[in-house]
């Protein structure tokens, strides 16, 4: 068994800094909680103005630290990040009461969430930081950046040029950080830090996993391959242009941009027609094999070496001849899966190609591909036919159909009505917490303060007064005359007295009637001194209960008042008060049931 390598000096270096970084960003939490909402808006503008001239520069630098995509469509995504999602996120109500529920007597009031560790990728750098910063700040919460190391000078400048701005408009110091030192174990200890609540995690599937096992919430993105399916009624120079559009934006970079092309049988030569119009280049089967070599990893991964590399690069790297301005290369294939290569998310300008009969056989081809590496992602599909859109809405896995759109640009909101976001959560289908487009909302709490609108019923007790109940009394039988005989009532009052600690004398042949009746105290009154301190293991069948639930504030409470917590099995334990109660020694294990 292979041993665990050691950590190198970097790595501590990275582990020391995620820390400093956690505890800097969490001791900025509560006055950046404070701001009102014209200060947190005044933050927000502040910054946004400031990144937005920096758009081209920072473009160019991201495309030459990590040679991925286009600086143009680089620039676009830099924009709409700091321009549209601005814009949508900019009215959004985030302090203090945010909505009133007049008619349930509902008050929603905001909260953050807190320490947001947010980790920022190498194929979406600058972009993707400006909205992160953006997003945590909207709703008052600290932030930590994880770079992708190889982009780490880009990303650090997009933070240096927010975090300048938002300290000039009023944000408290400490409220945008980032780490300079970036090792896989930095990030996971950022990740797992006391101090961070909520993990931003945009990266492969290695990193979304290691997120979701963090012990923390996290929103993860699961991976993308995106089907466009080209109905019978569709607009075939529409669509095609439109998925030639999604796959060349930023060289295949976006994780929702198109993969496959499934096309009904009726439009086949018309939809090939148009792809070469349109510059694209259909292999053949040599060529397929020879690409599918090069760009596919055994382990069925896109090689990082042609990832966001022009078609006419990704040609000659598997040593096939195309003409000069091939926009993209595309592979008809029989089938879905590891017998077909290029059936993966691919993130570069390659398309796979598939001919169906009809929309249900077209349905059916769209699940297996997304099945194949794209469950709850996107997908596309170009038809006139609503009652074939809507069977699609209805019937495939992903969270985002996009209609007579590039899935690229439609899916983030571009091109479409949906929430502008670049990190897009594919649900239950995708292993996420979430199907939404992210935005501030995600990383917000909500206090409800909810008025009674129903009187509760009041349950009399014996001996208590009479309480009107809130529903309508049924009809009550006449009481009879008369009242409980001598006997069963002397037993109910000497069986009362002894629930108290009290029995009564022994019989002595005289004729008391229960009103005369004498008490003495019991024999053994009930002890009421301080008990010995527990064992560790508390037997399942003592009166002290293992508790359902344990956060970190019972644990506080718990300390301070100097006693123990029984927790069992089935007891929740929050990661803070686990760490907490473990430091101080406040638990005990109750035994099994026996």
């Amino acid at each position: 068994m292979a041993q665990p390598t050691a950590p190198t000096d970097r790595d501590l270096t990275s582990i020391s800094e995620a820390r400093s970084l956690a505890r800097r960003a969490k001791q900025a939490g509560p006055p950046l909680a404070e701001l009102s909402q014209e200060q947190v808006d005044a933050i927000v503008d502040a910054m946004a103005a400031a990144v937005t001239p920096h758009a081209e520069a920072l473009a160019r630098l991201a495309h030459e630290e990590t040679g991925y995509g286009v600086v143009a469509d680089k620039l676009q995504k830099n924009l709409f990040a700091s321009q549209k999602i601005y814009n949508f996120i900019r009215p959004m109500k985030t302090v203090g009461v945010i909505r009133r529920i007049e008619d349930r007597k509902v008050i929603e009031i905001a909260e953050p969430f807190g320490v947001v560790a947010a980790i920022v990728p190498s194929t979406n750098p600058t972009s993707t930081a400006i909205y992160k910063i953006l997003i945590s700040i909207k709703a008052r919460c600290p932030i930590v950046i994880s770079p992708h190391p190889s982009a780490a000078r880009c990303i650090t400048r997009v933070a240096e040029i927010m975090s300048e701005a938002a300290r000039a408009a009023g944000a408290p110091e400490g409220s945008i950080n980032w780490m300079t030192t970036v090792t896989l174990e930095g990030t996971q200890e950022l990740m797992k830090a006391r101090e961070t609540a909520v993990i931003l995690a945009t990266g492969g599937m290695g990193l979304v996993r290691a997120a979701y096992s963090a012990g923390k919430p996290a929103y993860g993105v699961g991976p993308g391959n995106a089907p466009a399916y080209i109905e019978s009624s569709a607009d075939v120079p529409k669509a095609v242009r439109d998925i030639v559009t999604g796959k060349t934006f930023d060289n295949g970079l976006l994780c929702s941009s198109e993969n496959s092309v499934v096309c009904d049988a009726p439009l086949v030569e018309e939809v090939k027609r148009q792809f070469v119009a349109n510059g694209a280049h259909f292999m053949s089967a040599a060529e397929i094999d020879a690409v599918g070599r090069v760009l596919v990893t055994p382990q069925r991964l896109p090689n990082p070496k042609l990832v966001g590399r022009p078609a006419t690069d990704i040609a000659q790297q598997a040593g096939i001849s195309i003409p000069p301005a091939t926009r993209v290369l595309i592979a008809e294939l029989a089938g879905v899966g590891r017998d077909y290569p290029l059936s993966i998310e691919k993130l570069c300008p390659v398309l796979s190609f598939y001919v169906v009969s009809d929309w249900r056989e077209g349905c059916e081809r769209c699940k297996e591909i997304l099945r194949y590496g794209g469950m709850g992602h996107t997908m596309s599909i170009h038809s006139r036919n609503d009652d074939v859109i809507l069977q699609f809405g209805l019937k495939k896995p992903a969270y985002r159909i996009v209609v007579n759109t590039p899935t690229t640009h439609g899916s983030i909101g571009l091109t479409t009505g949906l929430d502008p976001s670049m990190t897009l959560g594919c649900g239950g289908y995708g292993g996420n917490i979430t199907s939404d487009n992210i935005s501030p909302r995600h990383l917000l709490n909500i206090k409800r303060v909810a008025y009674e609108t129903t009187p509760a019923i009041v349950r009399r007790d014996a001996g208590a007064p009479a309480v009107e109940s809130a529903l309508p009394r049924a009809p009550q039988p006449p009481r009879q005359p008369g009242g409980i005989a001598a006997g069963p009532l002397a037993r109910r009052i000497d069986e009362f007295l002894a629930s108290r600690g009290y029995t009564a004398p022994a019989a002595t042949g005289s004729r008391e009637t229960p009103a005369t009746v004498r008490v003495q105290p019991a024999l053994a009154p009930i002890d009421t001194s301080p008990r010995p301190p527990k064992e560790p293991l508390v037997p399942a069948d003592t009166v002290q209960k293992a508790a359902d639930f344990v956060c970190e504030d019972d644990v506080r409470q718990a300390v301070r008042q100097g006693r123990k917590i029984v927790i069992a099995e089935k007891t929740i334990i929050t990661p803070a008060a686990r760490d907490l109660g473990e430091e101080n020694r406040i638990f005990v294990q109750a035994s099994w049931p026996r």
